[in-house]
């Protein structure tokens, strides 16, 4: 006799009701939560900025008031001793212009007056070897400057940076170009003449007192750029 199958439905209370494969639940998103960042650092970052606005301060007002940081021209490395006056008024910066000590200045030039004499050639030498040249005259009021200073001078005639490379054709030795409508001859100057093509100032009180001359000995007025720091 054939045994009986019964059949019944078994309820399990935890069952999901249809699985029948088990899906792999979604991966959450990951939160983003803000970065935290130390309490100090605001006050760090308003300290640098500050330190940066104290560094352009000093750049824009301190950094002008002190010397070029240029390099030295040759006279500055020719002279240790030097007389500065100031070039700007009382409390406005810096403005010195200074000249090596015993020069004469006037306006942004120093003058060397000798108390030797040498040839046309070697007083240009000797003026190069101070950083300076032959003085060159551009303006009146600097002619009158020199014939001023040379009365209480020591010689009667002193080479400046003219010469004639051919009879009647002047020529300054820092090539600016000669101006004879700007030039201070004596009367009856210059001879133009093979044998004198070298210039001195005759010690005058007339501010017309250049003579062209034999290249012999004489003393010289050396010319350089004043200092400015």
């Amino acid at each position: 006799m054939a045994s009986e199958i019964t059949y019944a439905e078994v309820k399990f209370p935890n069952a999901s009701p249809a699985a029948a494969a088990e899906v792999p639940p979604k991966t959450k998103k990951q939160e983003h939560h803000p970065q935290k960042y130390p309490p100090w650092l605001p006050w760090l970052i308003s300290l640098l900025l500050l330190l940066v606005c104290i560094a352009l301060i000093i750049a824009f007002l301190v950094v002008p008031l002190s010397p070029s940081d240029e390099e030295p021209t040759a006279l500055q490395q020719k002279f240790t001793e030097w007389q500065c006056d100031s070039a700007v008024p009382q409390g406005k910066g810096r403005g010195w212009t200074c000249c090596p000590k015993g020069w004469k200045r006037f306006q942004k030039s120093c003058y060397y007056l000798s108390d030797d004499r040498m040839r046309w050639a070697e007083s240009e030498q000797n003026c190069t070897g101070m950083g300076s040249h032959l003085v060159v005259i551009n303006t009146e009021a600097e002619q009158a400057f020199l014939t001023k200073e040379l009365l209480d001078a020591l010689g009667r005639n002193y080479y400046i940076g003219l010469r004639a490379r051919q009879v009647g054709q002047w020529q300054w030795v820092d090539q600016t170009p000669f101006n004879a409508t700007a030039a201070f001859w004596r009367k009856g100057e210059p001879s133009n003449v093979v044998a004198e093509p070298c210039v001195a100032i005759h010690t005058s009180s007339e501010i017309d007192n250049w003579n062209d001359s034999r290249c012999e000995s004489h003393y010289r007025i050396c010319e350089a750029a004043a200092v400015t720091v």
